[in-house]
């Protein structure tokens, strides 16, 4: 990424500060459903996928700008009907929760050609980002869309022979994050739900492609073992434009690199003065589903 391209990409993202202020303190919620429409943005329906597992619905939002590739490989077997049926084969707690697999044996995939990694991205190709601050693991952390993410320092291109610095996704509780064989280049069909923060041994090895937006409780459902003595099963998943129109919903995010957005780190004390992140896996964007905002 040039140099003038990475001075524009941090120019539009807003200032981190912890602003003290003498009126009463709104509450997070507030705060959050007081915000302007311009601060929401509507996720396309489609770069929705809507998993119906045995207690309830999960919609995952995908992010094609991190893992083009492997967005388009969920979303064809998603539209085919590949997944409906199979079962979550490895499941551990605190963990993750991988399925995908037609066989459940965790050594299947679906016909279609192995995809190579798409672990990170070259920042200056990745347009929907919002910077919120920095921490041990990374120069920058923030958003793209409702996908926490992080990068490289904006000035490392200065210091190499390319005008390149990475972005990639991070493996936080909620992300969607492809399976893969030992080779870098082997993932297929096998997906899997990220139950809590493995960045350090995650990140850059393993494809971030999305993040559950509504319906993580029936995540957390999911039989646990490898292989669980009684498989959850995906009993059916979809694209949203797929369901019935009476039955798809409008989804909404508020935007990361929104004033309300920035408060609501401020306020909630996850950003220090000096731009520091307080647990980057700890940060959910606010979700509205059909005008209404989820807890």
């Amino acid at each position: 990424m040039a140099m003038a391209g990475a001075a524009a990409l941090m120019a539009f993202l807003p200032a981190v500060s912890v602003a003290q202020s003498n009126t009463p303190q709104q509450s997070l919620r507030e705060m959050v459903e007081q915000a302007p429409q311009s601060d929401w943005i509507t996720i396309n329906p489609d770069n929705l996928v809507v998993m119906d597992l045995p207690s309830g619905p999960m919609i995952i939002a995908m992010q094609p700008e991190l893992a083009p590739n492997h967005i388009e490989r969920v979303r064809t077997l998603t539209s085919q009907g590949f997944y409906n049926g199979t079962i979550f084969h490895r499941v551990i707690d605190g963990f993750m929760a991988q399925g995908g697999d037609p066989t459940g044996t965790g050594t299947g995939g679906s016909e279609l050609p192995d995809i190579a990694g798409e672990f990170a991205q070259d920042a200056a190709h990745v347009s929907n980002v919002a910077i919120i601050g920095r921490d041990d693991r990374a120069a920058q952390i923030g958003f793209v869309g409702v996908v926490p993410v992080g990068t490289q320092p904006p000035t490392l291109p200065k210091f190499l022979n390319n005008d390149v610095y990475a972005l990639w996704g991070l493996h936080c509780q909620g992300v969607m994050s492809m399976a893969r064989a030992q080779s870098p280049n082997s993932a297929n069909s096998q997906f899997f739900i990220m139950y809590g923060d493995r960045r350090g041994s995650l990140d850059q090895g393993y494809t971030v492609w999305g993040k559950v937006v509504s319906g993580f409780q029936h995540a957390k459902r999911i039989s646990r073992g490898e292989p669980p003595v009684r498989p959850t099963p995906i009993v059916r998943m979809r694209m949203m434009r797929q369901l019935p129109a009476a039955e798809q919903q409008t989804v909404e995010y508020l935007n990361p690199a929104s004033d309300t957005f920035e408060k609501y780190l401020t306020t909630s004390l996850r950003v220090t003065s000096n731009g520091y992140v307080r647990e980057a896996c700890g940060i959910d964007v606010p979700i509205r589903i059909n005008g209404e905002l989820t807890e």
